[in-house]
C-alpha cells in the first residue's frame, strides 16, 4: 500500500500546477473530467510520485513556477471565469502568457477589481466567507437613497435562503453609496437592494481586503507590488483554506451598527 503522507489530494494537487483554482479543481472533479493514469478521478482520490493526472485529456504537471498576482480593473461585459466556451472571458481578455485564473467572481454586468493568480492555494484563503475579508463597492441605484434603506441594507437583509451579515454602508450621494462586505454570496448586492425595492444602476468593487484600485485604468492590469503582497500575506496568516472558513460566525450584537450617512 502506498503511503498516504507521500501522496496529495487530486485538488489540491491540480490547483498547486497552477492549471485552476481548488474551487474549479474540485468542480471538473465533480464533471468526471479529471483522470488519474486514464482513470476517472473521486473527490477523495490522491495523486502519487509517478501518477499521471489530466483534465479534459490535458496533462497536469506540477513544476517549480514564480507566484503571480494580479489585479485587473475589469470592465462590463468580461465574465470572470476561465471557460474556453465564453469567448467574453476575464483570461482571453487579458491574454497573459502565463496560466492565471480569477480569485473569486465579478458580476458580468458589473465593473471594477478582481485578482488574478496561478498560485491555487491562496484562493480559497481570500474568498472563504469565514475568513471575514473585506471587499469594499461604491453602487449606484435607481432613485433616491433613504436613511432607512441605508439602516436596513447594513443590518443585513434576506437573500438566497439565508440573512446576509451586518456590513458597513455610507451614502454618499442621491442615489449612491458605499458598501464593505465581508461575504459574497451571488450577486448578494444586487439582490439586497431589489429586496428593498431598487435597481443596482452601476456597481464597482474598488478595494479587495488591502488592495486598492485607485487610478487604474479600466481594462488594465498590474503586478501587486511587494508591499502589498507582503500585507496580504500578514493578513492571511491565520485565514483557513477548508470547508471549516465557509462556517461563518454569528455576528455579535452590537448597538453601534455601521451604517453611515
Amino acid at each position: 500500500m502506498k503511503n498516504a503522507s507521500e501522496s496529495i489530494q487530486v485538488n489540491k494537487y491540480i490547483s498547486s500546477s497552477g492549471f485552476c483554482s481548488r474551487r474549479d479543481a474540485d468542480k471538473y472533479i465533480e464533471e468526471a473530467r479529471v483522470t488519474i493514469n486514464n482513470e476517472i478521478a473521486l473527490p477523495t482520490s490522491r495523486v502519487n510520485a509517478g501518477d499521471v493526472v489530466a483534465v479534459d485529456g490535458e496533462k497536469i504537471k506540477i513544476s517549480r513556477k514564480q507566484s503571480l498576482y494580479i489585479a485587473f480593473n475589469k470592465p462590463k461585459g468580461i465574465a470572470s471565469t476561465t471557460d474556453p466556451s465564453d469567448r467574453s472571458n476575464i483570461i482571453y481578455y487579458i491574454n497573459h502568457p502565463k496560466r492565471i485564473f480569477p480569485i473569486g467572481r465579478l458580476d458580468k454586468d458589473s465593473e471594477g477589481l478582481i485578482l488574478l493568480t496561478n498560485d491555487g492555494d491562496i484562493v480559497n484563503k481570500i474568498l472563504r466567507a469565514g475568513n471575514e475579508h473585506e471587499k469594499e463597492y461604491i453602487v449606484t441605484v435607481d432613485k433616491a437613497i433613504t436613511t432607512e434603506f441605508v439602516k436596513r441594507m447594513a443590518g443585513g437583509l434576506p437573500v438566497l435562503g439565508t440573512k446576509t451579515l451586518p456590513c458597513t454602508v455610507r451614502q454618499m450621494g442621491n442615489r449612491t453609496f458605499k458598501i464593505i462586505l465581508t461575504q459574497g454570496l451571488n450577486r448578494q448586492i444586487r439582490r439586497m437592494c431589489e429586496y428593498l425595492d431598487y435597481k443596482v444602476v452601476s456597481l464597482k468593487r474598488i478595494r479587495i481586503m488591502n488592495i486598492h484600485l485607485k487610478d487604474l485604468p479600466v481594462g488594465k492590469w498590474r503586478v501587486l507590488t511587494p508591499a502589498e503582497m507582503h500585507e496580504l500575506q500578514g493578513m492571511l496568516v491565520h485565514s483557513v483554506k477548508t470547508e471549516e472558513a465557509s462556517v461563518i460566525k454569528k455576528p455579535k450584537k452590537n448597538k453601534n451598527t455601521d451604517y453611515l450617512y
